[in-house]
């Protein structure tokens, strides 16, 4: 049995653990991802993506790389589902959702190429059958190609997915419920004999008009919508208590078979380039670290709708990577690789709450269940509810909670992309943040901050700019493009320099000229 070591070993090769690769690489540690499948995969489990990754992968600048594969530029959603319904945010002058329509195989290659090129390595077909750890090192036991073998590290990261063999490992529960709905999906064309209207809708032979969108019957959901090139986006839902070959796959007569028994008529499909089944789970792990254990995306959360766990899962790869390297640096203050835990299992839950309300809206089926969907719809009708909504679903309302008193309201946000005006030229944020390393942001030319900045130059980049309508003095922006830190617009000298000696050393460790107490960020 051979036994190599390395500074991370992320279990998954999926969207989680790739980002967190490439963000590893570019804080400057080399991690190690193994992946128990021999080639990457090549059925989509998911069609897209939307949220605010969207914006991070622009920040680093990805999203040229990400249109390119797509074949399609980034766009606004015009609409989005939401609990069996659909909400519309075709009046909306900028609706709240980006949505990049990439299948997910694509999506990995992106990232996959990405991360190698910054220096990751990937090792296919070796699966990780157990986790150890102890105080100073945890031991992956693997099975290669070449037979068993071992592998130490630092840290290790469970990027595996639900049913997360290092989550199980570590022994950290994963309570929640799972729903007995059976989801199947394909993406199909129909025959000429099939009607389909100008207007989207579609005549089913012996049924009659379907619109676009969902169509509930007493045995199920139908839904459909068509795409750009033409087919047709086709989903069922039924109840299947039991059902455990969910993994099994699907055919085109299991697929015509289920339609048949949601609407009680068939509808002919031709050419069928997708076909799969899911089921949902409400599930969050009850902590995110372990140890020297630690777990992203989907084997730290499951959540009942669709379009979310990606989303969330390269969420908290950027989130977790520089506190990684921070702690294997051996410069990370007391307590911050804690924070991951605490500000992405907020967010899990956050995404849990709007999507468990899902869940409720679409599974019920009495006249009160009506009830609710339509005035849930009413409601979505108006500008304001249609954008809290759609900020839910993004995972762009967050707010991470930050440490200290009298906070400025950006702080925990995720930076705006302001543009800058400096004697360089002009810049902006998000191009700041390509290199994923910490911005000070000077935007009312307060010397007396940038002069507390300049002790902690070895960590962080100092800029000073001009913006039109600066929401405040000077920001500390952490390499996830969240506010660490804000002074109020105004704020007098004397009043800010303490909050932000505070906010440096609490996430950037000590400074270059003394050495200050470091906060406790678990108290």
């Amino acid at each position: 049995m051979r036994v190599t070591d390395t500074d991370v070993i992320i279990v998954g090769a999926g969207p989680a653990g790739l980002m967190l690769a490439a963000e590893l690489c570019l804080a400057g540690v080399r991690p190690l991802i193994l992946e128990r499948q021999p080639r990457p995969r090549e059925t989509p489990k998911a069609s897209g993506f939307n949220g605010q990754i969207v914006e991070l992968l622009r920040y680093r600048g990805l999203l040229g790389r990400i249109e390119a594969a797509s074949g399609r530029p980034v766009g606004a959603a015009r609409g989005a589902p939401f609990g069996g319904m659909e909400l519309d945010f075709s009046h909306l002058t900028d609706p709240p959702i980006r949505v990049v329509h990439l299948p997910q195989p694509r999506l990995e290659r992106v990232l996959g190429e990405h991360a190698d090129e910054l220096g990751a390595s990937i090792s296919r077909g070796h699966e990780v059958v157990g986790v150890s750890q102890d105080n100073a090192a945890v031991a992956a036991a693997v099975r290669g190609p070449d037979g068993p073998y071992q592998v130490t590290a630092r840290y290790l990261v469970g990027c595996d997915g639900a049913h997360s063999k290092v989550r199980d490992g570590a022994g950290i529960p994963f309570p929640g419920t799972t729903y007995p709905e059976v989801n199947r999906l394909a993406q199909v064309t129909v025959p000429g004999s099939v009607t389909q209207p100008d207007n989207g809708d579609l005549d089913v032979p012996g049924l009659g008009r379907i619109h676009p969108g969902f169509t509930r019957t007493d045995h199920g959901v139908f839904s459909f919508g068509r795409l750009a090139s033409g087919a047709l986006l086709v989903q069922t839902t039924e109840d299947e208590p039991g059902r455990s070959d969910t993994d099994a796959p699907m055919t085109l007569t299991e697929f015509r078979d289920s339609i048949r028994r949601v609407l009680g008529a068939d509808l002919p499909l031709e050419e069928a380039t997708r076909l799969s089944r899911y089921g949902l789970q409400a599930r969050q792990a009850e902590r995110y670290r372990d140890g020297r254990i630690l777990l992203a995306g989907d084997a730290a959360h499951q959540f009942p709708a669709t379009g979310i766990g990606i989303n969330n899962g390269m969420l908290d790869a950027v989130n977790l990577a520089w506190k990684l390297a921070a702690a294997i640096g051996g410069w990370a203050p007391a307590g911050l690789l804690d924070t991951y835990h605490r500000e992405r299992h907020f967010a899990g839950a956050r995404a849990l709450l709007q999507t468990q309300a899902q869940v409720a809206l679409r599974r019920g089926q009495d006249p009160a269940a009506e009830a609710l969907r339509e005035l849930f719809a009413e409601l979505l009708g108006d500008e304001q509810p249609s954008r809290r909504v759609g900020a839910l679903i993004a995972g762009t309302d967050i707010r991470y909670p930050m440490p200290g008193q009298g906070q400025h309201d950006l702080a925990g946000t995720f930076a705006p992309d302001l543009t800058l005006h400096a004697s360089q030229g002009t810049t902006s944020v998000a191009e700041l943040m390509h290199t994923a390393r910490p911005v000070f942001l000077d935007l009312a030319d307060r010397p007396d901050l940038r002069e507390i900045a300049q002790d902690w130059r070895h960590r962080v980049d100092i800029h000073t700019a001009r913006t039109d309508h600066p929401p405040a003095d000077a920001v500390l922006i952490r390499p996830d493009a969240c506010i660490a830190w804000a002074a109020a617009t105004g704020e007098p000298a004397g009043t800010a320099e303490p909050a932000l000696r505070e906010a440096l050393s609490g996430w950037l460790g000590a400074p270059l000229k003394t050495t200050v107490p470091v906060i406790n960020r678990t108290s």
